[in-house]
């Protein structure tokens, strides 16, 4: 099997990767709603000495001081489908598009890495005789392959969501990337080498979380299929397969997304604290500001397109395989 898995992993992950780009960059705009704003302060009426004179007709000097107490409404909350239009209205067609260069080198390093090591793995801990693999040994596989690709891939994961982050900020905020390279070299210039692992706890966690459940729950329930019957061995039992691993996978890897998507796209100035001084306390500002269901922020998108990229995933996996095959 070797360097073939690595091969067939590669192509099928670029192949999703890139046909489900707009629907991962609608995820992380959602993901970062609401979390420059400032949590308001209450604050009092200040009037001078005068206004404490029980005199009816006193009139208040014109320099008076008038702080009011109500709260400035923090802005709503819009859904994929109101995210996606602002994004083409406000920034055009092809800022859909941005940061697809970051995902083409994301999916080559992590996807190529987490897929072919996955596959090793699996055929080496394969019973000989049942040609069976147990669903703890699967499990197993997919964290030590997702640890492996997300430690690989990081670089490549921080310039996308910054990429894809950027047309959210004001024009004099922005970054403006060009590419992925442009991105990378950027950050190496202006923030060191270690802006290039940021948030990489999270990346490792969040893959070792997707790719065990995300590989095994395909595997599992395409067994469970073709052992009871239900179906035969082709495009319906792989689309079936790969929409249960792609819901078991967004349910359990979008509150620690979510995390790792603002600790990427926090911005470092000279002479000032970071926003978040690592993961924790990004989770414990994120909760306090915006409560628990915040973690879950941009779930709906994050199905959407883990459901599509899971099925486009597996079912050029399996095609590539039978082209393949004789190599």
């Amino acid at each position: 099997m070797g360097v073939k898995g690595f091969v067939e992993g590669g192509i099928a992950s670029i192949v999703a990767g890139c046909s489900t780009h707009p629907l991962d960059l609608i995820k992380v705009r959602m993901q970062l709603q609401g979390e420059n704003v400032a949590v308001p302060q209450q604050v009092h009426s200040l009037r001078p000495a005068l206004a404490f004179h029980s005199n009816s007709a006193t009139v208040f000097p014109s320099n008076s001081i008038h702080i009011p107490t109500t709260a400035p409404e923090l802005p709503p909350r819009v859904g994929p489908i109101s995210v996606g239009v602002k994004i083409f209205q406000t920034e055009g067609v092809a800022a859909l598009f941005s940061g697809v260069s970051a995902t083409v080198l994301r999916q080559t390093l992590y996807s190529t890495t987490r897929m072919g090591l996955y596959d090793v793995l699996k055929q080496k801990w394969t019973d000989k005789d049942s040609n069976r693999m147990t669903l703890s040994r699967k499990v197993a596989a997919g964290l030590i392959a997702g640890a492996v690709g997300a430690t690989v891939g990081n670089p490549a994961d921080v310039a996308m969501v910054r990429m894809q982050a950027d047309g959210r900020l004001p024009p004099a905020q922005r970054r403006n990337y060009k590419s992925v390279i442009d991105a990378i070299a950027q950050m190496l210039r202006q923030e060191g080498v270690a802006s290039l692992w940021r948030g990489s706890s999270l990346t490792v966690n969040r893959a070792m979380i997707v790719t065990a459940s995300q590989l095994a729950t395909y595997d599992q329930v395409k067994e469970m299929i073709l052992k009871k019957g239900v179906m035969r061995d082709g495009l319906g039992t792989h689309v079936t397969a790969s929409f249960a691993a792609g819901f078991v996978a967004s349910v359990a890897s979008n509150p620690v997304d979510v995390i790792k998507t603002r600790v990427m796209n926090m911005k470092v100035e000279a002479g000032r604290d970071p926003p978040y001084k690592g993961a924790l306390d990004c989770a414990l500002k994120t909760v306090r500001a915006e409560g628990p269901m915040a973690l879950y922020k941009g779930f709906i998108p994050t199905i959407s397109r883990q459901g599509p990229f899971t099925v486009v995933l597996f079912v050029t996996l399996e095609q590539v395989r039978k082209v393949l095959k004789e190599f």
